[in-house]
C-alpha cells in the first residue's frame, strides 16, 4: 500500500511539473521575451487562466504527503524549513506579480511587477532544482529519522553538506534551463510575429545547452553515487528512462526547427476540414512542450470536439476562438 501512495504522490508531482513549469518558464524569460508592453501582457494573458490552477497539484501532493507519509512530511519540512520559507515568499512573489500589474496603471509599477514576477519564477525554478538535487544526494537522517540542513557550508558533497552546494547548485540550472525552454515552446504556440520568433530562437538556443547540463548531471550523479548503474542492472527496463529522455530532447530541437518552415512560426493544421482540434504532448524530460492552436485546457491534453460545418476548416474555427478569447481578455482587463 505503500509503494502506491509512493507512485500517487510521484504522478501527482509530475502532473505540477508539467502544468506549472511552462508559466514558471514564462515568468523567468518574461522580461527577454517581452520586449515593450503589449507583449508582456500577451505572455501574461497565455498563463493568466491556468496559473492558479496548476499550483493546486503541488497543494494537494502536500495534503496527500501529509496524511499518508507524516513522518516524511514532518521530517522534510523541518530539515528544509528555511529553504521552504523562501520558496512559499517567492511563490507569493509570482502571484503579486500576476495579479497586481494590471490593477495600477502605472508604467513605473507595471516594471516594478514585472521585475517580481521574472525574479520570483527565475528563483523559484533553480530552488526546485536545487531541492531535487538534495534529495538524489542524499540526507543526513538521524537515529529518530529527522535532519538539520544550513543553507551552504563548504559547498562540497561530504558528510556534513549543506541545502546548497555544487551538485544542488548544477541541479537548480539545469532545472532552470529546462523550465525556459519548456516556457519558451509554450510561447512559441500561443504568440505570433516577433514574439513567437523570439520565443522559438530562445528554444532552439536553450535545448542543445540543456542536453549538454543534462549530461553533466549524469557524470555527476555518477561521481556521488558510483553503484548507480547497479539498479539499472537488476532492473533492465530501467535504461528505457534515458532513453525516453534523449528522445524527448531531441524531438523538442526537431519539432522547433520545423516550426521554422511555417510562415507563422505555428503549425500549420494537421486537417484541412475537421471537426476537432488535436493538442499534442510533447515530452522533454519531465516537461511538457504543449502545441496549442486554439485555447489550452487547464487538464493538459484533451480534444476539442467542435462541430463540423462544410466549407468551414480548423482556421477558420481557429479565428473564432481567438475572437472570443481576446473577447474575454479586454473585459477582464
Amino acid at each position: 500500500m505503500g509503494f502506491l501512495w509512493f507512485a500517487i504522490i510521484s504522478v501527482m508531482l509530475t502532473i505540477y511539473v508539467v502544468l506549472d513549469g511552462f508559466d514558471i518558464g514564462i515568468g523567468a524569460l518574461h522580461l527577454f521575451l517581452g520586449r515593450n508592453d503589449e507583449e508582456r501582457r500577451t505572455l501574461l494573458r497565455s498563463i493568466g487562466p491556468v496559473w492558479d490552477a496548476n499550483e493546486v497539484w503541488l497543494l494537494a501532493t502536500g495534503g496527500v504527503l501529509y496524511f499518508v507519509f507524516p513522518q516524511l512530511y514532518a521530517s522534510s519540512f523541518s530539515g528544509f524549513y528555511l529553504p521552504l520559507m523562501m520558496v512559499l515568499w517567492l511563490l507569493m512573489l509570482r502571484a503579486i506579480g500576476l495579479e497586481f500589474r494590471t490593477h495600477i496603471d502605472h508604467g513605473l509599477w507595471a516594471h516594478f511587477f514585472d521585475g517580481i514576477f521574472c525574479i520570483g519564477s527565475l528563483l523559484l525554478a533553480v530552488f526546485y532544482g536545487a531541492a531535487l538535487g538534495n534529495v538524489v544526494r542524499g540526507l543526513p537522517l538521524g537515529p529518530d529519522h529527522y535532519f538539520f540542513l544550513p543553507l551552504w557550508t563548504n559547498w562540497g558533497v561530504g558528510p556534513h553538506p549543506g541545502v546548497l552546494d555544487w551538485y544542488t547548485v548544477l541541479s537548480g540550472v539545469i532545472a532552470l534551463v529546462a523550465l525556459c525552454v519548456h516556457g519558451a515552446n509554450y510561447a512559441v504556440v500561443k504568440t505570433e510575429g516577433e514574439l513567437n520568433e523570439r520565443a522559438r530562437k530562445t528554444s532552439l538556443v536553450l535545448t542543445p545547452v540543456l542536453i549538454v547540463l543534462t549530461l553533466l548531471s549524469l557524470m555527476a550523479t555518477l561521481s556521488i553515487h558510483p553503484n548507480l548503474l547497479a539498479n539499472y542492472n537488476k532492473l533492465p527496463i530501467g535504461y528505457a528512462i534515458p532513453v525516453l529522455v534523449a528522445a524527448s530532447l531531441a524531438g523538442t530541437f526537431i519539432f522547433i526547427r520545423a516550426l521554422s518552415g511555417h510562415p507563422s512560426g505555428r503549425r500549420p493544421a494537421v486537417q484541412p476540414d475537421g471537426a476537432e482540434l488535436d493538442y499534442i504532448g510533447l515530452c522533454a524530460e519531465d516537461r511538457l512542450a504543449l502545441v496549442d492552436p486554439g485555447r489550452r485546457h487547464r487538464a493538459g491534453i484533451f480534444r476539442l470536439p467542435l462541430p463540423h460545418v462544410p466549407g468551414q476548416g480548423v482556421a477558420g474555427w481557429r479565428q473564432r476562438l481567438r475572437r472570443l478569447i481576446s473577447t474575454y481578455n479586454t473585459a477582464t482587463e
